[in-house]
């Protein structure tokens, strides 16, 4: 088993950054595929982006130019970055991991964390 704890969150200005991290623990050589995807009230769970052990990424559409992955393999942890957020990036973020593709989700979720930008 491999657990997942997000942090991070919270209220963002529009054109303001962030930079949520997720932590593993537990079975880590289950990890493979780390990602972050989102969900904004009434809307189905969407990629923002993922990044391979390997370092190979994948971005969700309209993502790619305004978020980041890093990895850090030897801390077990991922962070995603953006400094071009918009009001539209209000959803919860999900940090997830386990899959041996970086455009599919793996079996493993954390709880997620809460972002919102709004002036």
């Amino acid at each position: 088993q491999v657990q997942l704890m997000e942090s991070g969150g919270g209220l963002v200005q529009p054109g303001g950054s962030m930079r949520p991290s997720c932590a593993a623990s537990g079975n880590i050589f289950n990890l493979k595929t780390m990602g972050w995807w989102r969900q904004a009230p009434g809307n189905q769970r969407e990629l923002v982006a993922a990044v391979s052990s390997g370092g190979a990424t994948a971005y969700g559409d309209s993502m790619e130019g305004r978020f980041t992955v890093p990895r850090d393999n030897a801390k077990n942890t991922m962070y995603l970055e953006s400094n071009i957020l918009i009001p539209e990036d209000t959803a919860v973020y999900y940090c997830n991991a386990g899959s041996y593709r970086v455009w599919s989700p793996g079996p493993y979720w954390g709880q997620g964390t809460q972002v919102t930008v709004s002036s």
